[in-house]
């Protein structure tokens, strides 16, 4: 098969399209012949060298994919099972083996570039959200990135489950989004007053989850919009490691700051995950009231160009790798 490696021995880590090792499926795996990818920022990491595979993933980039079943081996499935799929690795490539319990059924009217753009994010909204927050209906919830993968998948969630939603994004264009995907309040989360203009908002009250991507830059703005028993959950740090806080805010309004990942977690957790939101959240995407969010689609050999939009945040939702022709 073909997938994309790194060229760790140029100065830019190039992305290259060539022939690589055909994945074999190990106890309860099976093998999908990739039709679409989409990128996210870990894979930007991993190319750097900064975000390695967890152990025994391939190392091959890509998080998600969707494709047809090439072989079911002793699953449920069947060859020719249109499938989309949450991954450690292997995503950038014709061929993934995948253990067959993180598998979605991909509807016979979506196409497989669509399909693309829903696991990672919507598996990363839904736990964060739901899980680790715990998030309520009736209670409210800011959503940094809104306009990002995560971000608009997050805003749909939270408003289909009945919450309030708040969202921060880095331009007009990006908050008009947010707003198109049920946000009510929009602010420029860098500029240094949006805790204020959040509690101003909600006329001094806070909200009770924040989602955030950016961690040190923002962590003590954070901290003052959360209402008492406030919960922040962080999913990267983009905006850098290292934070000062207010420790006697957190103890006097027992707030809760809860990092996550979800690429390192054990597959019969992340399985649970894939089940827990099939049940809860599948009938109503099938509707159409919640969807991925597709921001352009890119040849897999133009792999590079789709991390460059990523690197700019030029995107408004996933930035998708189309593998094979149209279906």
């Amino acid at each position: 098969m073909h997938a994309i490696s790194v060229d760790t021995k140029s100065e830019d880590r190039a992305l290259r399209w060539e022939e690589a090792a055909d994945p074999v499926a190990g106890a309860g795996e099976v093998i999908v012949d990739i039709h679409a990818t989409a990128v996210n920022r870990a894979d930007l990491l991993q190319r750097s060298g900064h975000y390695p595979p967890p152990p025994g993933a391939p190392d091959i980039l890509g998080l998600e994919m969707a494709g047809v079943v090439a072989d079911p081996a002793g699953s449920d499935l069947a060859a020719g099972d249109r499938v989309c799929a949450l991954l450690a690795g292997g995503g950038y490539a014709e061929r993934v083996a995948v253990d067959a319990r993180l598998l979605l059924p991909v509807p016979d009217d979506w196409p497989m570039t669509r399909a693309a753009a829903l696991p990672e994010v919507f598996l990363t909204a839904f736990v964060n959200l739901f899980g680790e927050a715990g998030l309520q209906g009736g209670e409210t919830v800011l959503i940094h990135a809104g306009a990002s993968g995560v971000g608009s998948a997050a805003i749909q969630l939270a408003r289909h489950a009945g919450c309030r939603v708040l969202a921060s994004a880095g331009n007009d264009l990006k908050r008009e989004r947010c707003r198109q995907f049920g946000a009510e309040f929009v602010c420029d989360s860098r500029d240094e007053g949006f805790a204020d203009e959040v509690t101003g908002y909600l006329n001094g009250a806070g909200v009770d989850v924040i989602l955030d991507v950016a961690g040190g830059s923002h962590l003590s703005r954070n901290l003052h919009c959360l209402a008492p028993k406030g919960r922040l959950v962080l999913l990267s740090l983009l905006g850098g490691r290292n934070s000062e806080i207010d420790l006697g805010l957190v103890l006097t309004r027992r707030l809760r700051i809860i990092g996550s990942l979800l690429r390192s977690r054990p597959v019969d957790e992340k399985a649970q995950i894939v089940a827990d939101f099939r049940a809860r959240f599948w009938d109503p995407l099938l509707a159409g009231a919640i969807q991925p969010v597709v921001d352009r689609v890119l040849p897999i050999a133009d792999a590079q160009e789709a991390h460059d939009v990523l690197s700019a945040n030029a995107n408004v939702g996933k930035v998708v790798l189309e593998v094979r022709g149209s279906d």
